[in-house]
């Protein structure tokens, strides 16, 4: 039986066409098929000014116009991942799989954006959205994502996969260091008190190595995650987004965050892990293949840039992970300035976290 999704990567010195071409060329082969039914593309951001003849050398690769995609600070597929290099990465898809700009039965979809198009009325919708923010290694831009193999004015793109069944979710690899607590006192996006105690205590109280009053803090390690429903299992059900330490005040023992909270909201404070990555992504990998209820065909894997090979040191245990466990199966992704996955009826946009989605052809 024909594979319904294939990928290939291509890459070099200078941001030329071809690669497109190439990546696409190389998943082709590897299904044997002459043309696809959809390309979904990613490009490294030397692209990112001028992508569409990049695109037009996918779309006559590929046989079809229905290129979908964007510019990341690096890009991946099962085979290697890029962050110092130029090129592309794309996956074909063929029959019975497709996309489309209208919703399926079983309303999968692809979401990308870019940071300047990001807007809370968007994110936070009643839709439960999947996918990624555009990115580069700085962070300045330009910024571009495409649909139907032409760059998107509004800077959004959202598709839905038809004849597939999906699985998405989140892996956010935070190591728990106080369980959930409610805030006692807030002022602005400073809190004051946790329960009874001043923030920075409890935060200081709980840390694996002693910080002293004239040592820098820790801050690209720490993370406030705050918790939804009931404290006891939302941590393990993945029912939490995590708030960024801005600063951790010491004259009033308390803590700046970049969201404000209210009084009541439970949250806990954890670090960044590695060996609680990989437990993570390979608990909620398990998750998703329930859910699917079966083996995946193919999968996409957006890491923020501030996980992957920079994380894990100089490789990307995401990747291994989704790898060791499903050998042969195709993968594709890119870097991220944001990751978007469901979280309880809505969506959310995380940071420093890895969204997954497995899938697997619904005419089976």
């Amino acid at each position: 039986m024909t594979s319904c999704a294939a990928t290939g990567i291509s890459y070099g010195p200078t941001a030329d066409p071809e690669h497109a071409a190439k990546a696409v060329k190389q998943a082709l082969d590897r299904t044997g098929r002459s043309s696809a039914s959809a390309v979904v593309l990613f490009l490294t951001p030397e692209y990112a000014h001028t992508p569409d003849r990049a695109l037009r050398a996918a779309a006559r690769a590929a046989g079809c116009t229905q290129i979908v995609g964007c510019t990341g600070a690096g890009i991946l597929t099962e085979d290697e991942w890029l962050l110092d290099a130029t090129g592309a990465a794309a996956m074909v898809l063929h029959e019975p799989v497709s996309i489309s700009h209208r919703p399926g039965q079983l309303n999968v979809s692809l979401d990308l954006t870019t940071p300047e198009a990001i807007s809370s009325e968007w994110i936070d919708s009643s839709a439960s959205r999947f996918g990624a923010v555009a990115a580069d290694v700085v962070g300045q831009g330009p910024f571009t994502v495409w649909r139907s193999g032409r760059p998107a004015e509004d800077g959004h793109v959202e598709m839905f996969f038809q004849g597939v069944d999906g699985a998405m979710g989140i892996s956010q690899g935070i190591r728990m260091l106080t369980a959930p607590v409610a805030v006692g006192e807030v002022d602005g996006y400073d809190v004051l008190q946790i329960g009874k105690h001043p923030a920075l205590s409890v935060l200081t109280q709980a840390l694996p190595f002693s910080v002293g009053d004239s040592e820098p803090f820790p801050l690209h390690l720490l993370m406030c995650g705050v918790t939804f429903g009931d404290p006891e299992t939302a941590v393990a059900d993945g029912r939490f987004k995590l708030n960024h330490i801005v600063s951790a005040n010491r004259e009033n023992r308390s803590i700046t965050l970049s969201s404000a909270l209210n009084p009541g909201e439970r949250l806990f404070w954890g670090i960044r892990d590695k060996l609680a990555a990989e437990r993570d992504m390979e608990k909620k990998i398990t998750a998703l293949e329930t859910k699917l209820a079966g083996k995946p065909e193919f999968a996409m894997l957006f890491p923020c840039i501030t996980r992957g090979p920079s994380f894990y040191g100089n490789r990307d245990r995401d990747i291994e992970i989704l790898k060791n466990r499903y050998p042969s199966m195709p993968v594709i992704g890119f870097y991220g300035n944001g990751q978007i996955a469901p979280l309880s009826t809505g969506s959310h946009l995380y940071q420093y976290s890895a969204a997954i989605g497995l899938y697997r052809s619904s005419n089976r």
